[in-house]
This record gives structure tokens, C-alpha cells and sequence, in this order.
């Protein structure tokens, strides 16, 4: 009765009492319509690529499957050749279609059973991811129909390409180049570094502009699988601007209007070797003899005449994985995580549709994405560092030895199952207000330590040593309260060498006591020198070359400590034989250049076509942010063959402000005005800026595609 007494009276209010009362309600629906109508019309009713003057492809679809469909057509028109030979090696199939140099290629992806393993995971993707993989492929094939006279007819025989290919590229680069390298196999001891990189996020209590700041820095050569591709993709619910390795459909790198992420190689242990105990035709575990399981492939090798020749590949599999080597009775087999991960490129393109960090966490909490720190800063002003991956729950043994060959003949040491997202090292917005990862163990990301490695196994990550490279990227952040967002770019640029700092200070007083007269006016060369490898930098030629055949384990007086990461190893262990190793190098650089102080950019050269430019930058192990590796050329010069790749400094501010650079250009194909055209502005050290606006775009197009 109360009800019905008090709709009679609402009923009889009179029509202004009742426009008052509806007019919120109204006015919410006429907002809605509007902004409605505005995300309707935002969708454009055909499918485009705006290439702008640098060669970065704008994509704007009307769907995800049209968007996806023009991504491989841009990754064609960039990259094509490069694109058709990849996925040629991902089929296995690369000695067939060029020769007897691509069968170790074949023999590893087919050992690994790439391509099989591509089929399963084709099936097991959801049928719009289905969906979009299939139009990726369908953009590739479109393009190559479109302009065959453009494509090497070496490449054609891989055509068709398949959606199937794809998988097995992404296979082949991620599973088997990076979380498993190749290199190490050779030899399981192999220290050599990987792949690297830099990440930072900087929260707004640390920036000038009080707005959350991310620096992506990966270091890859420059070439084959490792290549980097520019890209803004835009369609609905998506408006992502990063970079992939090309032939990955999706983003891999990329930052939208709310969020961003960047990616290092993180000191994840994602594979094992396993020697196997022979007996009778097959391996013992647990005190049991085990079949193996055989597999054969027949391989086609092209030869000079172009007939072929068949080979016979045969595969036996361990219960921990394929069998890699078979020497004087030591059997060992390979076991790799991720082989089930079929949603890796879904964790990607998903991670580039989310809005805050809530919705990221529950992205990347799949961890379908089996390795890779995760770096993230966004609008609302948080950061993070996600030590990501599959990590195996490993019964005993530290990182270490995990690092060696495994027993293989007990269920003790074979490995199942894998640590959930809680269980891996992470920090959200730590009191510092900043993050860094330079590929040492998450233990160093920020000081005042926010991650202790005494709270997590000991096989996750090693205890250190925090390399030069990761101390210098940590002094630049801890020693600037406020940074702006041109300091930033300014300090990813940083060549100095925190080696140099850390040893030049007992080096030169030792030389001037212990050296003769060369040591002597090498000492005063680095006296006077920057400490930096700036192509103007007179020192840095003498000093790397000393630094080269230093030997870091017995060089320095005081060795790394867990207890100060950032400051130590220091000092000169035997002044007398670092000065004896001084007059030996000094001597062979003034042979081979005239000259002690040879300016850094005359010998380190950036080349590509008719480009010949000064480098600046260097090695990381010599501690500069800023890495270079260089190969040897002719007469003592050095090329430039990687390093810096992508660079993406951005801040969320409203709009995002950001700049980049793709170092060597962002295509390959011949005849392309795009091969090596920001090597000048890399010379320079300057990044340029990132078009994301259809305004900014319009102004600065080169070409345009309409679908």
C-alpha cells in the first residue's frame, strides 16, 4: 500500500518536478548515444595501411581479421624476402628450396618437430584467433600475388604461405632460438651472453612531469629471425603502436593510450639436458629400461645442379624430450618449456587491448608467454617488473646446476609441472619509483631491494653477479630524483663506460709508475679520454682494446658482491700485469692506427648500402647502456651488426608523448627507401617522433593502401 500511495504521487507531479528528476537520467542516455555514435563512426568502413616517411605502416581495420589481413601484407611490402625464407626454415624445408647450408636449420626445427607441433597448435586455437591467423597468412599470399615482380624468385617456392607457418616461425624464434639457444648446445658450459636488453619504468614520484615513463630497449643483432618491425595497428578495441619480430603477426612490443610494456631477456632457465644411461635398445629411468620413441624424416637437399638429394633424419625421444647428441656413448636429450603454449600470440594481442593494470595482470597471468621480463607503466602511474615465464618446479638444485647436464635415468631431477603467476618474482610500485632490467636476475631491478631472492627456490634465478651494464642502467635512475622525459632519451643514449670508471682511477697511476714510456703516454691518452665511446671520444679505442684481453676473473681485487651489487667488482688485482697488458695493446693500436687516441667513430662504422656513418656506443660488458657489438672489417674497422634495434621512450601523459627509432630502417626489401634511413638520426643519437594520430599520420604519408 506504501508503494502503490507513492507511485500516485510521484504521478502527480507536475512536469517541471518531473524534468528535474529525469533530466540525469535523460542526459545519461543522450551521452551514451553520443559517445555510441562516435565509437561506431570511429570504424572505418574499408581496411587501410597509411605508410608514413619513415616506413611505418599505420594500420587502421575495420575488423581484427581485416587488420590482422593487412599486417601481413605490410610485413610483405617491408619485408617479403626475408619473411618468405623464415618461414621456409620453419617448415623444415629450407635445404630443399636453397641448398646444403640450410640442412643443420632443417635437422634442428625438424628434431624439435616444429612443424607437427604447428598443426596442434593451430587446431587448438579459438576459432577467432583461428580467424585471424588465417587472414594474416591470406594478406602475405594476397601480396605476393599482387606484385610478384617485387618477390626474389629464390623465395616464391615457399608460397603459399600457411597460417601453420606462422606458428612454426614463432616456434622456432621463441622456443628454439630463445628460450633455447642453439649456440649453447654446442657446448653446455658456453657463457657467452645472450640476446639482450634494457627495460625501465619510472613511476611519477621519480618524474619531472609526474606522468609514468617506460624505455623499451631491446638488443638484437641486426638480421635473420632477430629483425624488429614498426607497426601501429588500429582497430576495434585496439589502438596499439610497438614493434615485432618480423613474420609474428602480433605486437610483441607496444604501448596504447593507457599502458605499455617492454621486454628484456630475463635469466630464465627454460630448458634442460638430460644424459641418458644406455641399456639394451633403449634408456634406463628408474631402474626400468625404456624404448625410445622413433621418429624418421626424409630431407631433400637442393644441390649445384639443381637435382636433390634425399637424406634420412632419424629422431629418437627420450621421456624428457628429443635426443640433440650422440658422441662416444654420452646420449643427452632435450626438454624445452612452452611446447604447449599454443596461446602465445592470443597473450600478446590481448595484453595490447588492456586498459589498466588489473586487466594486464589477468592477461599475462596465463602466462602462455613461456619466458621474457615484463616491464609495464601506464596513465594511472604504476609500474611493474614481472620476472615472466614457465618455470619449472624442480625438486632440488640451484640455478647453477640446473645450468649443467642433468641425470637422466631418475624421476627425481625430470621436471612436470611449472610455478604459478604468485610464485614468480614481481614488484608493483616500489618505494624507489623506479624499475630497470638489463638482463640481470630481478634481485637488482630497484634499491632499496624490493624482490629477495632468499623468498623464492633457488633454481629460479641466479644470485648474481649485477654485470656493468645493469649497475650503470641503475646509477643513471637512482642519481636523478626527477627525470624528464628528455633526460630519459638522453640517458638511453649514455655511452659511458662504467668499466672504465670502476679501474681507469688504478690503472693510470700504475702505468705511470710500472709502464715505460708507451704505457706512459697511453696513460695520459686515458687520462684525458671522456670514459665515454661517443664517435668524437679519443681513449675509448685503447681502452676497449685493453678491456678485450682483460680477464675479468682474476682482474679486479675486489670481486662482485651479493652485499654491493652496484659498486663492486673493483679495483686492479696486479697493477704490474694490467700495465704489461697495456703496453701490448698500446702497441698494436698505434701500429694499426697511427695513433693512441684514434677517434672511436673513425674505427666503429655504421654502413648499410651507400651509408657510412661514425658509431658511438659499444659492448655491454663495458658497462655502456647504449649497446653496439660490432664485427670486424678490413683495415682494424668495425661494422655494426647489433645492439640498440627497437627504441621506444614513452610517457603517459595526455596525449601519450613518445619517440622511437628502428635503427637499421624498418624494411629490408631491395630497392626500398627505408633500408638503413634512421642509421643518420642513430649516428646522432636522437630518436624520432611517433606519428600515432590520423592528423600527424595525413601529414607526414608517403603512401596509402585501401582494402
Amino acid at each position: 500500500m506504501f508503494i502503490a500511495a507513492k507511485t500516485k504521487f510521484d504521478y502527480s507531479l507536475d512536469w517541471r518536478q518531473k524534468a528535474r528528476r529525469f533530466l540525469p537520467f535523460l542526459l545519461g542516455i543522450i551521452f551514451t548515444l553520443v559517445v555510441s555514435s562516435q565509437s561506431f563512426s570511429s570504424i572505418p568502413k574499408s581496411t587501410e595501411i597509411l605508410w608514413d616517411t619513415y616506413g611505418i605502416p599505420h594500420i587502421y581495420g575495420n575488423s581484427h581479421q581485416s587488420a590482422f589481413k593487412a599486417f601481413g601484407w605490410a610485413q610483405m611490402q617491408s619485408h617479403g624476402n626475408l619473411l618468405l625464407r623464415l618461414y621456409g626454415q620453419a617448415r623444415g624445408r629450407a635445404a630443399e628450396y636453397w641448398g646444403e647450408k640450410y640442412l643443420e636449420s632443417d635437422k634442428w626445427v625438424l628434431t624439435m618437430d616444429v612443424p607437427k607441433r604447428a598443426n596442434a597448435w593451430y587446431e587448438a586455437q579459438n576459432s577467432g584467433f583461428r580467424s585471424y591467423l588465417d587472414a594474416f597468412a591470406a594478406g602475405i599470399n594476397a601480396y605476393a600475388k599482387e606484385h610478384p615482380d617485387l618477390i626474389d624468385e629464390q623465395v616464391k617456392v615457399v608460397l603459399p604461405v600457411t597460417p601453420q607457418d606462422v606458428l612454426s616461425h614463432l616456434q622456432r624464434v621463441l622456443l628454439y632460438t630463445f628460450v633455447v639457444d642453439p649456440g649453447r648446445l654446442a657446448d653446455i658450459n658456453d657463457t657467452k651472453s645472450a640476446p639482450g636488453s634494457n627495460g625501465w619504468a619510472i613511476a611519477p614520484k621519480r618524474s619531472a612531469n609526474n606522468k609514468a615513463m617506460l624505455l623499451a630497449n631491446p638488443h638484437l643483432p641486426w638480421g635473420d629471425l632477430f629483425l624488429w618491425y614498426e607497426a601501429q595497428i588500429t582497430a576495434p578495441d585496439i589502438d596499439a603502436y610497438g614493434a615485432t619480430l618480423v613474420g609474428i603477426p602480433v605486437l610483441a612490443i607496444a604501448f596504447n593510450d593507457n599502458l605499455g610494456w617492454t621486454h628484456t631477456v630475463n635469466t630464465h632457465d627454460g630448458w634442460d639436458a638430460y644424459e641418458l644411461k644406455l641399456q639394451k635398445d633403449g634408456y634406463l629411468f628408474d631402474n626400468k629400461v625404456r624404448p625410445f620413441e622413433k621418429t624418421t624424416f626424409s630431407l631433400k637437399v637442393k644441390q649445384a645442379n639443381g637435382s636433390l638429394r634425399e637424406q634420412i633424419l632419424s629422431v629418437k625421444n627420450s621421456i624428457h624430450g628429443p635426443v640433440i647428441s650422440d658422441k662416444n656413448g654420452k646420449v643427452v636429450a632435450l626438454r624445452v618449456v612452452g611446447q604447449d603454449s599454443a596461446g602465445i600470440l592470443e597473450q600478446w594481442w590481448d595484453m595490447a587491448t588492456a586498459k589498466n593494470l588489473t586487466a594486464f595482470q589477468k592477461v599475462v597471468q596465463r602466462l602462455q608467454l613461456p619466458m621474457f621480463t615484463i616491464m609495464y607503466a601506464d596513465r594511472e602511474g604504476h609500474i611493474m617488473h614481472l620476472f615472466n615465464g614457465l618455470v619449472p618446479v624442480r625438486k632440488e638444485g640451484d640455478f647453477k646446476y640446473w645450468e649443467g647436464i642433468i641425470p637422466g635415468d631418475t624421476s627425481k631431477t625430470l621436471w612436470t609441472k611449472f610455478h604459478p603467476y604468485q610464485d614468480l618474482p614481481k614488484v608493483i610500485d616500489p618505494p624507489s619509483g623506479w624499475l630497470q632490467n638489463a638482463n640481470d636476475a630481478p634481485w637488482t631491478t630497484t634499491f632499496p631491494t624490493a624482490i629477495k631472492a632468499d623468498n623464492y627456490p633457488a633454481y629460479i634465478a641466479p644470485r648474481g653477479p649485477m654485470y656493468f651494464r645493469p649497475q650503470r642502467s641503475a646509477r643513471m635512475l637512482a642519481e636523478d630524483e626527477s627525470i624528464s622525459f628528455e633526460e630519459m632519451i638522453t640517458y638511453k643514449h649514455s655511452t659511458r663506460m662504467e668499466l672504465a670508471d670502476r679501474i681507469l682511477d688504478d690503472l693510470i697511476p700504475a702505468a705511470r709508475k710500472y709502464g715505460n714510456e708507451l704505457a706512459k703516454r697511453a696513460a695520459d691518452v686515458l687520462a684525458k679520454w671522456d670514459r665515454q665511446a661517443d664517435a668524437d671520444s679519443r681513449g675509448a679505442v685503447l681502452f676497449t682494446a685493453w678491456a678485450d684481453k682483460l680477464d675479468f676473473d682474476k682482474a679486479f681485487s675486489q670481486p662482485w658482491s651479493e652485499s654491493q651489487p652496484r659498486t663492486t667488482p673493483d679495483g686492479l688485482a696486479n697493477p704490474k700485469a694490467a700495465v704489461e697488458l697495456l703496453e701490448t695493446v698500446a702497441t698494436e693500436v698505434e701500429k694499426k692506427y697511427g695513433s693512441l687516441d684514434v677517434n672511436w667513430g673513425k674505427v666503429f662504422r655504421l654502413r648499410a648500402g651507400k651509408i657510412d656513418l661514425p658509431s658511438n656506443g659499444g659492448d655491454g660488458y663495458l658497462g655502456i647502456f647504449r649497446v653496439v657489438n660490432f664485427a670486424p672489417e678490413t683495415e682494424g674497422r668495425f661494422q655494426a651488426v647489433g645492439g640498440d634495434s627497437f627504441v621506444a621512450a614513452v610517457e603517459f601523459s595526455q596525449p601519450v608523448r613518445a619517440m622511437a627509432l628502428t635503427s637499421y630502417g624498418n624494411a629490408t626489401q631491395p630497392g626500398s627507401s627505408h633500408l638503413g634511413d634512421q642509421l643518420p638520426l642513430f649516428s646522432e643519437k636522437k630518436l624520432r617522433p611517433v606519428w600515432r594520430t590520423k592528423q600527424e599520420i595525413e601529414a607526414h604519408l608517403e603512401e596509402r593502401k585501401v582494402f
